[in-house]
């Protein structure tokens, strides 16, 4: 998932890159760290256990069913648990990595094991197609079944799956169906930043054309550099948002639907493939849309100096390999000559650099919300965002005319006993509280609940934070 300045080390921490100062530095001038920063409270809202061997949970995706209000957030190691609207009640809904499902969820190091999780948006809906049916996606070590996907490298490290479970009662306090069904197997050819984020847009209602469609980010297969050439070419699936209609049946293996909405789909073409929503990504961790005009943003991992924000839409470049940011990727590094200068290339709004001294020795971005609500008043009409192995909160005015960068870029901290803390202070305090090892990185990622409801979430103490005015 994450790139590394070494050439040919593979990086080894989930979104996690080794900052480096370089000639090439693109924002020469840090972050203001101390500017318009805003400080928020935090509530303990829930707690997950630790597992059988006394590891805290590696937690990483977090969503709110909409029809019955549960919280449900997932572990790397393969687990879902489910809460209450008021974080009580924890327990756990499916392990998908019990032997009975026959997923074998491979989890070994950071960035491989259950990358995201999403809820049909007719989940709770007796009658509807979408009843009772979830979706994960995940890393698995069994490699027997052939691929549908495949990367053109003769390597076969493991395969990412796409499953879709059905629940005989949404109501129930765990899973009670029956086996999942593949929907694709896409075999890849390195280790690091395979998958990425699926979900449904939350804004579309019965009727719109994105409704029940589901977008699956798929990295462009790892290595460092796109090696594959993957994120360019319309032919392969890796490098792209994908977007499927998973109730149907007309892709080439039989078992979703290619949505005719989609740039690609129909054009007779064979240099192209249906699925693909938009392409150019490199590593598409997190995305998530603007309830104020409906626009849709992406956190993309870059590879050496670039992290960035970038708003998708249909048909869109967002320009990895051939751009990192809104730089020119030269020999696994950027160049400064003539930035955004490309034609058709879609631009990100926000962007920063490595070696940034609030960093450590690795960087890569996550989040993202663009908060609407007036809960938190000092976050409305920001987009909030944040850096996975720092912890680090950030926010950008989302309404405001953009030329990336880091310049408009401001801290977020939190409030904690009259003090403002970074998140990772804060999972250190609360580690040697508990006389438990104390974390050297955050593992930050976001949590979303109704009204632009934020949390986060760690992989070091196993509890739940909820963003509060």
């Amino acid at each position: 998932m994450f790139r590394t300045a070494l050439i040919g080390l593979l990086a080894l921490g989930s979104s996690a890159v080794f900052a480096q100062a370089s000639s090439t530095n693109p924002f020469a001038t840090p972050i203001e760290a101390s500017r318009d920063i805003i400080t928020v409270h935090f509530s303990e809202f829930a707690r997950i256990p630790n597992d059988d061997a006394g590891f805290a949970p590696r937690l990483m995706h977090m969503v709110t069913e909409a029809g019955t209000g549960q919280r449900i957030v997932s572990a790397m190691t393969g687990q879902l648990y489910a809460m209450n609207a008021d974080g009580g009640n924890v327990h756990l809904y499916v392990d998908i990595n019990d032997p009975k499902w026959q997923v074998r969820v491979m989890s070994a190091g950071s960035e491989r094991g259950l990358q995201s999780f999403a809820f049909h948006p007719q989940f709770s809906q007796a009658g509807t197609p979408g009843f009772g049916k979830f979706y994960t996606y995940t890393d698995t070590g069994n490699t027997d079944p052939a691929p549908d996907y495949v990367s053109g490298g003769e390597r076969r490290t493991h395969d990412t799956v796409l499953l879709e479970w059905t629940a005989k009662n949404p109501q129930a306090a765990s899973y009670d169906g029956e086996a999942p069904r593949v929907l694709f197997r896409a075999a890849q050819p390195f280790p690091n930043h395979n998958g990425g984020q699926i979900g449904f847009n939350p804004l579309a209602m019965p009727g719109d054309e994105d409704y029940g469609l589901l977008y699956v980010g798929l990295a462009d297969g790892g290595s460092g550099g796109d090696p594959l050439n993957a994120g360019q070419n319309l032919a392969s699936y890796f490098g792209k948002i994908l977007r499927l209609d998973p109730l149907g049946h007309d892709s080439s293996n039989g078992q979703y639907g290619i949505p005719a909405s989609n740039p690609f789909a129909g054009d007779n073409r064979s240099d192209t493939l249906g699925e693909i929503y938009a392409y150019g990504v490199r590593n598409p961790q997190r995305f998530n849309w603007d309830a104020s005009n409906g626009h849709m943003y992406l956190a993309d991992i870059g590879q050496n100096q670039v992290e960035e924000i970038t708003p998708v839409s249909k048909g869109a470049n967002l320009g990895w390999n051939t751009w990192e940011g809104s730089y020119r990727y030269v020999d696994r590094e950027v160049s400064l000559d003539n930035p955004r200068s490309a034609p058709g290339i879609t631009w990100p709004v926000a962007e920063y650099d490595h070696a940034d001294p609030l960093f450590q020795r690795q960087v890569a971005v996550t989040g993202l919300v663009v908060y609407r609500s007036d809960a938190i008043p000092a976050l409305h009409n920001n987009l909030v965002f944040g850096d996975n192995p720092s912890g680090e909160l950030f926010y950008i005015d989302a309404d405001a005319a953009s030329q990336g960068g880091q310049s408009a870029i401001r801290r977020i901290l939190l409030s904690d006993g009259g003090q403002a803390k970074t998140f990772l202070q804060i999972i250190q305090e609360k580690n040697a509280a508990e006389g438990s090892d104390v974390a050297q990185r955050a593992d930050l990622r976001f949590g979303y609940g109704p009204d632009n409801q934020i949390y986060l979430l760690n992989k070091h103490d196993g509890i739940i934070r909820l963003l509060q005015p």
